[in-house]
């Protein structure tokens, strides 16, 4: 059974930093990117950052750039997304998904994160609050 299992949400200050975890079991972690996506009450889900867990490449919202860093430890399944410099308009929940990815650069991309519905696996998500 796939599981996506995110955790490190909560209340920080404009300004202030978190990390986010997505735990990631019942798939060979290799073969699949792993995305991030947030949805604010209201709006639609977004986009954020994805990794090729196959050779680490990365991609990332033009919002983000500069501001969020997505790294995964391969060895324990796990992708992380450090959250610096946060804005009140982060506020949302954020959501780890995964797809399968045999041709690298085709679902992490800035079409992938684009297209929600791409992705086959999605975790509960993790509140992010970001206060002013």
């Amino acid at each position: 059974e796939v599981q996506l299992v995110e955790s490190g949400g909560g209340l920080v200050q404009a300004g202030g930093s978190l990390r986010l975890s997505c735990a990631a079991s019942g798939f060979t972690f290799d073969d699949y990117a792993i995305g991030w996506f947030r949805q604010a009450p209201g709006k639609e889900r977004e986009g954020v950052s994805c990794i090729s867990s196959s050779d680490g490449s990365t991609y990332y919202a033009d919002s983000e750039k500069g501001r969020f860093t997505i790294s995964s430890d391969n060895s324990k399944n796990t992708v992380y997304l450090q959250m610096n410099s946060l804005k009140p308009e982060d506020t949302a929940v954020y959501y780890c998904a995964a797809v399968s990815d045999p041709f690298v650069g085709y679902y992490c991309s800035g079409y992938g994160l684009r297209v929600p519905s791409l992705w086959d696996y999605w975790g509960q998500g993790t509140q992010v609050t970001v206060s002013s």
